[in-house]
């Protein structure tokens, strides 16, 4: 299901403020069979500048159209719609298949896996179209793999823009390991009465 831009953003949750784009680990993303290096980190900005471009773009290499590209979060989020914005002359990509909170996903791993979702895609080169999520097999993402099987033009895959709308929990991913590691009980904080002149055995 695609939402096309041909109403108030403001008052259909198309605007900024539901952009994720803060929440992702830019650094950390990643890309299988780019043509260049780091450059899938290009495609990710802020919702107002996805039509603007310097000739930065994510790239296959020639003759193989298939693109993987890793997107961790420094917070869980819940993602209500994906939009992608390819290339001229048959080059955007025209399929998506999507996995969520999978790491170190393969060609092959993508290929032989259940997508959580997928999306036969048009070509978008203006950025109106939004592709809306599952809602419910959206929440608590920690990372999302994208996967674009093939292009319309076949020989090549190019993307100028990934965008996520939805919402970002309050807790950043490293403060919730922490949490999860300090309510574990420390026998040190839990004196006993044989310690301190009772007459109880430690409690385990």
């Amino acid at each position: 299901m695609s939402c096309t831009h041909d109403h108030n953003c403001e008052d259909h949750e198309c605007s900024s403020d539901w952009s994720l784009y803060k929440h992702i680990d830019l650094p950390k993303v990643s890309a299988l069979n780019e043509s260049v290096s780091e450059s899938a980190k290009s495609v990710f900005k802020a919702w107002e500048q996805r039509l603007h471009s310097s000739g930065e773009h994510l790239e296959s290499n020639e003759g193989d159209p298939e693109l993987l590209v890793f997107v961790p979060f420094t917070s869980d989020v819940k993602i209500k719609s994906i939009s992608i914005i390819g290339g001229p002359e048959g080059t955007s990509p025209s399929k998506l298949r999507v996995f969520i909170n999978r790491e170190g996903i393969d060609f092959s791993d993508a290929e032989s896996m259940q997508a959580v979702q997928e999306w036969e895609l048009a070509e978008n080169l203006q950025g109106v179209l939004e592709y809306q999520t599952r809602y419910s097999k959206f929440q608590s993402v920690g990372n999302i793999t994208l996967h674009f099987p093939e292009s319309f033009g076949g020989d090549i895959t190019q993307i100028r823009y990934i965008g996520f709308k939805g919402e970002a929990t309050q807790l950043k991913r490293d403060v919730v390991a922490t949490i999860v590691y300090e309510i574990r009980p420390n026998p040190s904080d839990h004196k006993t009465k044989a310690e301190t002149g009772g007459g109880f055995s430690q409690v385990e």
